[in-house]
């Protein structure tokens, strides 16, 4: 065998495709021919090596490159990278569009540099935002100013329809309290309950009616126990008289001024 065929069925010497003999064949100039042999153990050596070391990773703009090449649509503006570089920093960019931001970040010189500005712009902001600054001097007088057109401040009323809608908002929330709500639903559930079986037309002013008939009747019944009670207090009680068939007393004597038999007159009796 020679060199150059050697050379030619190495590769398939080192995958075991060749057959029998020339396998045989191909070993016996292995290990005749020098040059060879070292030839055949560098080239495992080398496999060995790419088999056992690491993939190399892909630098950062080389996906981006080979998307540009090969589907350009995907591609992302320095407009729309700057409109979505809030939502960016903020974490709320969808899949596809974070990587489409990324990849224009990574071939875009002028847009690579804008995220790290604006965090340190917003770094810079929260480490003076504690620091008090004085006020210019004039600065209140040149707002009234630009906004009232004078110095002199003046009192600022809202529209009368949104002082309405302030006032009745706050009934509103008076009676959406939750402390209240209970006590409003026992008052609507006596509306109702009153408007139906006490009116006579179903109305409130028939509640009315006939809480005033009511209020009357308990009026004269109080009045009728009274004046029952005053009497019988005062002992004035009037008795019926009985009349005889003469229309005389029958205790009475026939003289009509002397005392009845068998009783005695008051004095005497006292005594």
């Amino acid at each position: 065998m020679l060199c150059t065929e050697f050379e030619d069925r190495l590769t398939d010497y080192l995958d075991a495709a060749l057959e029998g003999e020339t396998n045989r064949v191909f070993s016996e100039h292995a290990l005749r021919c020098p040059v060879c042999h070292e030839l055949l153990n560098e080239v495992k050596n080398a496999v060995v090596e790419c088999r056992a070391d690491v993939p190399p990773q892909p630098s950062p703009g080389l996906e981006a490159r080979i998307l540009l090449k090969t589907a350009p649509e995907t591609s992302m503006t320095c407009e729309e990278f700057e409109q979505y570089l809030t939502d960016y920093l903020d974490g709320f960019l969808p899949a596809t569009l974070y990587h489409r931001w990324e990849r224009h970040a990574a071939l875009c010189g002028g847009c690579s540099d804008l995220p790290g500005q604006v965090v340190r712009s917003i770094g810079a902001c929260y480490s003076y935002i504690s620091e008090e600054r004085p006020l210019p001097t004039g600065l209140h007088e040149r707002i009234l100013h630009e906004t009232l057109g004078t110095t002199e401040a003046g009192q600022v009323r809202a529209p009368l329809g949104a002082r309405v809608a302030e006032w009745m908002r706050g009934w509103l929330d008076v009676l959406v309290t939750p402390q209240l709500a209970t006590v409003a639903t026992m008052l609507l559930l006596a509306v109702f309950v009153g408007t139906t079986t006490v009116s006579d037309d179903g109305t409130i002013l028939g509640m009315y009616r006939a809480g005033l008939r009511v209020a009357e009747r308990t009026y004269s019944y109080g009045a009728n126990q009274a004046g029952e009670l005053k009497r019988a207090t005062t002992g004035i009680v009037s008795a019926p008289t009985s009349q005889g068939t003469n229309g005389a007393n029958p205790q009475q004597s026939p003289a009509g001024g002397g005392a009845p038999s068998g009783s005695q007159p008051p004095e005497q009796k006292n005594r």
